[in-house]
C-alpha cells in the first residue's frame, strides 16, 4: 500500500535529514520498510553526490576549514576546502571534516611504526580520499555525499599524521579561532599541532598550549639551534621559533621560555587555509 505511516516518515526524515517529499517516495517504494527506505535514500543520495561532484569539479576551492585531533600520543591535522565561507560555517560541511580527521587518525594510529622519537606522514588528498571510514566506504564516497548536500564544490586538500612511542615526547594540537574542543578535535581556519620534549618534570597543558598558539599566530619556519641560529636584529622578521619573542610575554624568547620549563619543541607543523593555493 502507499499510504505513509505518520510515524514511519517522521523517524525517517528525523534519522536521515532528508526532504518529507523524498522519505515518502522512499517508503512508497518499499512498503513503508523503514530500513530499505533509508538504504535506497542513501544510495540516491551518494549518486546524485557523485554526478554533483562531477558537474563541480575544477571549481575553485579556497575557503575552508583546519582540523586538528590529537588523542593518546596520535594527532592529524586536515585542511577540507569548499567554494563560500557560508558552507564553512555549514553544520554537515564540519561534520564531515570531523568524521575525516578521526578516519585519519585511525590509519596514523594504526600504520605508523617504530614512532620510538616522533614519526611524521604526510598525506595528499588522494591518500585521504582513499582512507576507509568506520562505515566501510571510502573517504572520497563520502565527499561526493557531502558535495551533492551543500552545493558546492569541496575537497580533501591535505592532511599530516605524528605519532610517538616514547614516554618522554608527547604532541598538543590548537585551532583558531577554537570552536569548543570535544574529544580531542577542534576547527578552525588556523591549525597546528607540536611533539614536546620533557623528561623531568610533569606536564604544563596551559603552556603547551600557548606555544601552540604561539606557532599560529607567529608563524615561525623552523624549530632553530642556539648553537647555530643567530637571532634577526629586526624582531618582527624573526622566523626562528626559538628566537621569536613570546606572544604571551614579549619580555623573553620562546627559547627561553622552553629553557625555563625544561621544555623541546621536537616538530611542529602549521596550516592556515587556503595557503599555497591559486
Amino acid at each position: 500500500y502507499s499510504q505513509n505511516s505518520p510515524n514511519a516518515l517522521a523517524t525517517l526524515r528525523r534519522k536521515t535529514g532528508y526532504t518529507i517529499s523524498n522519505c515518502k517516495k522512499a517508503l512508497d517504494l518499499h512498503q513503508n520498510n523503514l530500513v530499505a527506505a533509508e538504504k535506497w535514500l542513501n544510495d540516491q543520495a551518494q549518486a546524485l553526490g557523485w554526478s554533483k561532484a562531477e558537474k563541480l569539479e575544477g571549481r575553485k576551492t579556497q575557503q575552508g576549514l583546519i582540523g586538528v585531533l590529537v588523542r593518546d600520543n596520535c594527532g592529524v591535522m586536515l585542511e577540507v576546502n569548499c567554494e563560500t565561507d557560508f558552507v564553512a560555517r555549514n553544520k554537515k560541511f564540519q561534520e564531515f571534516l570531523g568524521a575525516s580527521s578521526a578516519t585519519c587518525w585511525k590509519y596514523i594510529r594504526e600504520n605508523v611504526k617504530n614512532a620510538t622519537d616522533v614519526s611524521q606522514k604526510n598525506l595528499s588528498s588522494d591518500d585521504l580520499k582513499a582512507l576507509l571510514a568506520a562505515d566501510g566506504k571510502i573517504l572520497s564516497d563520502h565527499l561526493a555525499l557531502l558535495i551533492g548536500t551543500v552545493g558546492e564544490n569541496a575537497a580533501l586538500r591535505r592532511g599530516i599524521g605524528f605519532k610517538s612511542e616514547d614516554s618522554g615526547v608527547f604532541l598538543t594540537g590548537y585551532a583558531h579561532p577554537s570552536q569548543t574542543e570535544k574529544d580531542g578535535f577542534s576547527f578552525g581556519k588556523f591549525g597546528a599541532v607540536v611533539a614536546f620534549r620533557r623528561s623531568d618534570t610533569p606536564r604544563d597543558p596551559q603552556l603547551e598550549r600557548k606555544i601552540c598558539q604561539h606557532i599560529v599566530g607567529m608563524n615561525p619556519k623552523r624549530i632553530g639551534d642556539k648553537a647555530v641560529d643567530e637571532a634577526n636584529e629586526d624582531a618582527d622578521s624573526e622566523d626562528v621559533l626559538i628566537h621569536q619573542e613570546f606572544i604571551a610575554d614579549a619580555t623573553k624568547t620562546v627559547g627561553e621560555i622552553l629553557e625555563e620549563s625544561h621544555l623541546e619543541v621536537v616538530n611542529f607543523t602549521r596550516f592556515e587555509c587556503g595557503e599555497g593555493s591559486e
